[in-house]
């Protein structure tokens, strides 16, 4: 799919179809060029593209109070790897717009377990397919507010913030984004963008998605499974089970 900013290419992504305005305008919110519902005046398909224009290009129109940024470069996205074709590291290192560090947040490790299979419960693609990857946010009453699935683990976060721009809900403080693979630097980043407090994967995390969750204040878990977890940041936000609970 091809994005287009203003009716000028931006980007171009392997997808799975499928909640593609969410995507691109999840894309522009973690790349920090828009912040809330009211930053976009209009998301369509366009004619144009090839093969399929009605369905593969769509081209997002900023509200007038946004200055269109000076790209560098086109980005593309392919399915496994958001960081292609930035400049440099330093060039993503984005500073949100929220403060993430401050949301006081907290869970239990023994509900912040369950979250995995949650997620998976709701995989109705996979259960098909067995290849897309997941991403669901849930709040401190345990709801799960959206779910989105996609070939590429980093569209998938892009259409749930995607969603949670539309619906007016950032910054989303006070929830936890889980994801189906492992944590990268680019996924933490989105959720930094996103003001997202808590990342847990079920996978493991990069050393720079550490160091990144770190600098924004983000509690990031890994290897989320089968009952267990690794707290890697932020540990404070985690509510452990006494030491006598807890088993070998």
């Amino acid at each position: 799919m091809e994005i287009r900013l203003g009716g000028r290419p931006i980007a171009v992504t392997m997808r799975t179809p499928g909640h593609d305005f969410e995507l691109a305008t999840g894309f522009l919110l973690s790349e920090g060029v828009i912040a809330a519902a009211d930053d976009v005046v209009s998301v369509r398909y366009c004619v144009g593209g090839r093969p399929d224009p009605t369905y593969n290009v769509v081209d997002v129109t900023l509200a007038d109070h946004i200055e269109v940024p000076d790209l560098v470069r086109n980005f593309y996205t392919s399915s496994s790897c958001g960081i292609c074709g930035k400049e440099s590291l330093d060039r993503v290192r984005s500073t949100s717009r929220w403060s993430v560090a401050d949301d006081p947040f907290r869970v239990s490790s023994a509900w912040l377990a369950e979250l995995p299979e949650r997620l998976r419960a709701g995989q109705a693609v996979f259960d098909r397919t067995g290849g897309l990857h997941a991403a669901g946010l849930f709040t401190t009453a345990g709801e799960l507010l959206c779910l989105r699935e996609d070939v590429g683990r980093h569209n998938a976060v892009d259409k749930v913030f995607g969603w949670a721009l539309g619906a007016g809900r950032l910054p989303l403080r006070g929830c936890v984004l889980q994801v189906s693979g492992r944590a990268s630097f680019e996924l933490v980043q989105k959720a930094w963008m996103a003001g997202v407090p808590i990342m847990s994967a079920v996978s493991a995390p990069s050393t720079l998605a550490v160091d990144l969750a770190a600098e924004a204040g983000i509690t990031l878990a890994g290897f989320v499974r089968n009952g267990g977890m690794n707290i890697y940041t932020g540990a404070e936000r985690v509510e452990m089970p006494a030491a006598d609970d807890r088993t070998a």
